[in-house]
């Protein structure tokens, strides 16, 4: 394996301009926003970059851009796996390890998408590992959608078995299984990284290896101060999660558009426009633009009040 891939870990937006293409001037501003708020790696192609709704070109195209950018300042991770056809899979995935990204990511449900079981999941697994090249670090993501399926602890285990797993992104959104994952993976290639904003420091504490959550787009740098200086401070540390708890419940409100509305506010890119969420959030969720208000000036007496912790000598 290469560099660990842990820490904090942004799930990456996907600009779009008004005609609906790639806007990469904002993905490149973007890039720089999340190093400059502290990412310790990123996550292209996933979810909150609407994978399900790029063709293959243009993940493959995505996926190529945030390498080049990155120029290995942090290592990214891939994935654009949606297909639930094996040799669809082993074609975007082929695609995916292609940008010469540190590790590509697979996507739970695609290995059992109608839930018939770990005999199933395992089949797929050994089939798709047969096809992907060797040398590529692989990690796991237990998306959401089309449905989310957590893998079992059995499951689990023959991955690691493998020796070819570098991450974990856990949404089981339940400590005791985070922490049962991360005993299991002691000694392993494989970090355990939590992706739900209620659970994130604690997860941490218990020895999650970061933070992939969508508010990351938000305030990453917030995360980072938990998991690195979090413990110095305490009663800070209390105050800092409480409000990032809190303000994780709006992601309801029309994520991912919700988080692109936000960019635009901070003048990363211009658009908020989204694929996956069509609809005016405006419009849906009356006065979302004054909880966006609240989550910026939340987020600024945050970074006020570390900035004014006393400096080590």
């Amino acid at each position: 394996m290469s560099r660990p891939i842990e820490g904090i870990i942004p799930v990456m937006l996907t600009p779009f301009d008004e005609d609906n293409r790639i806007d990469y001037g904002g993905l490149e501003r973007l890039i720089e926003w999340y190093l400059a708020q502290g990412a310790d790696a990123l996550f292209a192609v996933a979810q909150s970059s609407e994978m399900q709704f790029l063709s293959l070109e243009e993940r493959a195209a995505l996926g190529r851009f945030v390498v080049q950018r990155v120029a290995g300042r942090v290592p990214v991770v891939v994935s654009g796996h949606v297909s639930d056809d094996p040799h669809g899979q082993v074609q975007e995935l082929t695609a995916a390890a292609d940008t010469g990204a540190d590790a590509v990511v697979l996507v739970s449900n695609h290995l059992d998408p109608h839930a018939k079981g770990t005999e199933t999941f395992l089949g797929n697994l050994k089939w798709l590992l047969e096809k992907l090249p060797k040398d590529v670090p692989l990690g796991l993501y237990e998306c959401p959608a089309p449905y989310r399926r957590l893998l079992s602890d059995a499951e689990l285990s023959a991955c690691l078995d493998t020796g070819r797993f570098a991450l974990l992104k856990d949404v089981s959104c339940h400590l005791p299984t985070v922490q049962r994952r991360v005993k299991m993976a002691e000694g392993s290639t494989l970090a355990v990284v939590n992706a739900n904003a209620a659970i994130a420091y604690d997860a941490m504490k218990s020895g999650s290896r970061g933070f992939t959550g969508v508010f990351t787009n938000f305030h990453p740098d917030l995360y980072k101060w938990l998991r690195v200086s979090g413990a110095q401070y305490p009663e800070l540390a209390e105050e800092v999660n409480n409000f990032l708890v809190i303000a994780a419940v709006s992601e309801s409100m029309g994520y991912p558009a919700l988080a692109k509305l936000y960019h635009q506010r901070l003048g990363t890119f211009k658009s908020m426009r989204c694929r996956a969420v069509t609809y005016d959030i405006r419009e849906k969720f009356w006065a979302l633009d004054e909880v966006l208000d609240k989550i910026m000036a939340g987020t600024q007496a945050m970074r006020q009040k570390i900035a004014a912790l006393p400096k080590a000598a």
